[in-house]
């Protein structure tokens, strides 16, 4: 929208780029053979960004009045738009087990960049299945001693390099057929006691530090009863990312859709920077 000359304001509450920040190593985006990190990825996407003129304004989106095109921010200021594009992302699913809000910040952590590093030469765990539990997984074995990878299927929903990798390396040990029932502790996270779903027992993993990556919830409470979303709050679109409000779109994380991965939120960008376009040029 930048590039076509449609004065484009993005706010965002943090910092751009979002759950890439919190990605070590990205080996899914075309052109980067060797990888990036996501920070790096970030920058980049920026830069493009303000080099045709977009703005960002550090801010957080509270509430959207959906005919109006008002944005209402948490400063307290309001802003009004012709067209609105919800790419809010999503934030980490959490077990809801006993002790897990207790000991959160005392070796209960969502994201293995973030605090990996302190726990050098610990035993961890991680709990999930899929791509981004698998990412933190490898990415944990630079610092722990000892990484178990907790998945409640006999098979990783996540297939292929990424697997083999993870099987290779000899310090993640699989933990599958396995739900964590409850993280003990005292000031800080000592042990986690593990069920095994074929025989229902339960037995003790001593470690230091849980790391969660079940899946993600939307950021879309501020949506509610505003715009149409399936019954997990991810937003419904048309083929032209539109919502069910005309002139409001969503791309990303937020869009109920069957690939979550930053070359599919780039495709949605495009798509409805392109209908946008062609919204405002025959309003």
């Amino acid at each position: 929208t930048a590039r076509a000359k449609i004065p484009t304001l993005i706010i965002e509450k943090l910092l751009p780029g979002g759950t890439m920040l919190l990605t070590d190593r990205i080996e899914n985006y075309p052109g980067f053979p060797e990888s990036i990190t996501g920070p790096q990825l970030s920058q980049k996407m920026e830069q493009h960004y303000r080099e045709f003129g977009g703005e960002i304004l550090t801010d957080e989106v509270i509430d959207i009045e959906v005919k109006e095109k008002n944005v209402k921010l948490r400063s307290g200021n309001c802003i009004r738009g012709k067209v609105i594009v919800i790419a809010t992302g999503g934030r980490k699913r959490k077990l809801g087990v006993e002790g897990e809000e207790r000991l959160k910040g005392k070796g209960v952590s969502y994201c293995a960049v973030c605090d990996g590093a302190f726990f050098k030469e610990k035993m961890v765990a991680v709990v999930g299945g899929g791509f981004s539990a698998l990412e933190e997984a490898l990415f944990l074995t630079r610092f722990a001693k000892i990484c178990y990878l907790i998945h409640r299927r006999d098979n990783f929903r996540a297939k292929g390099h990424l697997v083999d990798k993870v099987l290779s390396n000899q310090k993640i040990k699989p933990v599958l057929s396995s739900t964590v029932e409850k993280i003990e502790g005292t000031d800080k996270v000592e042990n986690i006691v593990i069920r095994n779903r074929k025989d229902g027992k339960l037995y003790d993993l001593k470690v230091d530090g849980i790391f969660i990556s079940i899946g993600q919830i939307p950021n879309t409470e501020f949506l509610k009863g505003k715009i149409e979303m399936d019954e997990n709050g991810y937003i419904i679109t048309d083929e032209k990312m539109e919502t069910s409000i005309p002139g409001i779109f969503a791309v990303g994380d937020v869009r109920k859709k069957s690939l979550y991965q930053i070359i599919t939120a780039c495709g949605e960008g495009a798509t409805a920077g392109f209908f946008a376009e062609k919204l405002l040029n025959h309003t």
